[in-house]
């Protein structure tokens, strides 16, 4: 059994046909979502379409919080607020709902699910450092946890220490957990502009990271055409 570790998608259609084109050749068969489905991007309908009929498990990330409901949004940046406010003109009822609904943390054969921490997930703590990476270590009881919020692929090993570092390959050991950052599909931040994933094999109990071009020019016209903010769109092109 493989999963495709989705996380911040963002509403970018090419990078989520083009990772997705890409796992079926990795021959995955289940599909798992750590949140962020919608905002920044031009294509939020499609992209929540096209992960229901994946089935995909998935949990609610910052902007799909926002985005279905009406609250303020203080802690968000311009950009952001822009972003989400227009997202929110574009959703039906239905998909509305469907984000609201989403759990906040979810438990997935021997894994977890949460968009920013398992301590704190309403709160969306953002998870860069070992002292972060320890606290939601501590809430933690599956061997792996994916998480995204950061846009970075990063991995944090608990042992008796707790290490940290970017990932190619991860090797499943006893007595240890993980602590895993899938990236982002529609906005990597990592300087790479290629749309990132995870692949979980529970079978061979590895975490490969997968790096996938897509058309970005296309996704920017999107994005420039619907007059969301222009760094909405020049930031893919350079990743951070």
């Amino acid at each position: 059994m493989k999963y495709a570790i989705l996380g911040d998608i963002h509403s970018n259609l090419e990078a989520l046909r083009a990772v997705l084109e890409d796992a079926e050749a990795q021959q995955v068969t289940h599909y798992a979502c750590t949140g962020d489905m919608v905002g920044y991007n031009a294509d939020p309908k499609a992209c929540l379409q096209i992960l229901r009929n994946l089935d995909v498990v998935a949990v609610r990330g910052n902007h799909d919080h926002y985005a279905a409901s009406t609250e303020s949004m203080e802690l968000f940046t311009p950009m952001a607020r822009k972003s989400i406010h227009w997202t929110r003109k574009q959703l039906s009822p239905f998909e509305r709902r469907y984000l609201r609904q989403l759990p906040m943390i979810a438990d997935v054969e021997n894994f977890t699910l949460v968009h920013s921490s398992l301590h704190n997930p309403e709160r969306w703590n953002y998870i860069f450092k070992r002292r972060a990476a320890e606290a939601s270590f501590r809430n933690q009881f599956s061997p792996v946890c994916f998480f995204g919020h950061t846009h970075v692929p990063l991995a944090f090993v608990k042992q008796a220490t707790t290490e940290k570092g970017f990932y190619k390959t991860l090797h499943i050991r006893p007595k240890t957990r993980y602590l895993v950052n899938v990236g982002s599909v529609g906005q990597p931040r990592d300087r790479n502009p290629l749309a990132a994933y995870a692949i979980y094999d529970l079978d061979e109990q590895t975490i490969t990271m997968r790096r996938v071009e897509y058309e970005i020019e296309a996704t920017q016209k999107k994005v420039r055409a619907a007059g969301l903010p222009f760094r909405n769109a020049l930031r893919l092109e350079s990743g951070k």
